[in-house]
């Protein structure tokens, strides 16, 4: 049986979910030769199937397992644990906002300290549990939504094809993304905000979940400009900053109609927090409305595209690291693969 992505209405749920479902795989795949207790075995598959109620209730239920025989477990759930307790913690809404990136900072995060073994367990616990969630998650329509998850390059390990470029749009894209906001036919009353909301994003390539965190005292004028205090993964706070004539009119017609439960900059009709599979939903519209195709079309392109756009123009790693909030500057290094002026100068080696 499949599940939808977003199995429960709480995140931490969910995950605790896929992580469940993903160890009871590995628990009926594993080698059992070694298995002390047969029965043991049949009672933990048992209580997976009828599900935990808390990371340290299946941390428990795995334990057991190791101590039957079924020791090679440890090297797929200590890594999931930690995997678990760091995303636990980011106010993330929905398991979309898990990507290639958040990864990578964890694994930055998590792993430092740790041997090279060590770190390519933790790695292909990652990619075992994604690539399992790829293939048994399914929409409404019938369709799935895929991590495709690689982890190439992080921390000093190689893979074998190298790093998979992200999706992005070119100068002239956005070009093009930007006038379609302006003339996408949006409900009235969410207009504005929707408006708001993109364009911070693609100006300032901070997070969805972070302009989705986003309170109204965390953002103040300055000049000419807007400053935006961001906290970004971890709680690690960084400033951003747009032109104010860029947003000014969406944001004071959004405020005056703002409804919201607390002190969020945008929410929903309802007063709550938007989800990031909704802004996904209006990039994805907004693309198609514009005529530009992408592998992926989420909100996170747009975070890839401001990223891209940087590098190219100030050629600063530094820049890039410290405008996305990068834990590691490896993870910023992705964008320089698009610098096609630089590798221009390879084009008369060897004339």
């Amino acid at each position: 049986m499949r599940y939808d992505l977003d199995f429960t209405n709480s995140f931490d749920r969910t995950l605790l979910f896929w992580i469940e479902r993903f160890i009871r795989y590995k628990l009926t795949t594993l080698s059992n030769r070694q298995v002390t207790d047969k029965e043991r075995l049949a009672f933990i598959i048992q209580s997976l199937v009828k599900g935990t109620k808390s990371i340290d209730e299946l941390s428990i239920i795995v334990k057991d397992a190791r101590n039957i025989g079924l020791s090679g477990i440890n090297t797929y759930f200590n890594p999931l644990l930690k995997l678990y307790n760091f995303i636990a913690n980011l106010g993330l809404a929905s398991m979309k906002e898990i990507d290639e990136e958040l990864l990578s900072d964890f694994l930055a995060s998590e792993t430092s300290s740790l041997s090279d073994a060590s770190k390519k367990n933790h790695r292909i616990a990652l990619l075992a549990l994604f690539s399992y969630i790829d293939k048994q998650n399914q929409n409404e329509d019938g369709s799935s939504y895929l991590y495709k998850i690689e982890l190439k390059n992080w921390g000093g390990l190689s893979g074998k094809s190298g790093t998979k470029l992200p999706s992005y749009m070119n100068k002239s894209e956005i070009d093009r993304f930007l006038s379609e906001i302006d003339d996408f036919e949006f409900t009235e009353n969410i207009a504005y905000r929707n408006r708001l909301i993109l364009k911070i994003i693609i100006y300032t390539g901070i997070r969805v979940s972070e302009i989705l965190n986003l309170k109204l005292k965390d953002m103040f004028k300055e000049d000419n400009v807007y400053v935006l205090q961001i906290k970004g993964k971890g709680n690690k706070p960084r400033i951003v900053m747009i032109k104010s004539s860029i947003i000014e009119d969406e944001l004071k017609n959004w405020l005056n109609i703002r409804v919201c439960n607390s002190d969020l900059l945008v929410c929903n009709k309802s007063g709550n927090r938007l989800t990031q599979a909704y802004v996904s939903r209006i990039v994805e519209n907004i693309l198609i409305s514009a005529g530009i195709r992408k592998e992926k079309n989420g909100a996170h392109m747009l975070r890839h595209s401001f990223a891209t756009l940087l590098y190219q123009k100030h050629h600063d790693l530094i820049l890039v690291q410290e405008a996305l909030g990068h834990a590691d500057i490896n993870t910023s290094r992705i964008y320089t693969h698009f610098d096609k002026e630089r590798l221009k100068a390879t084009i008369d080696l060897m004339s």
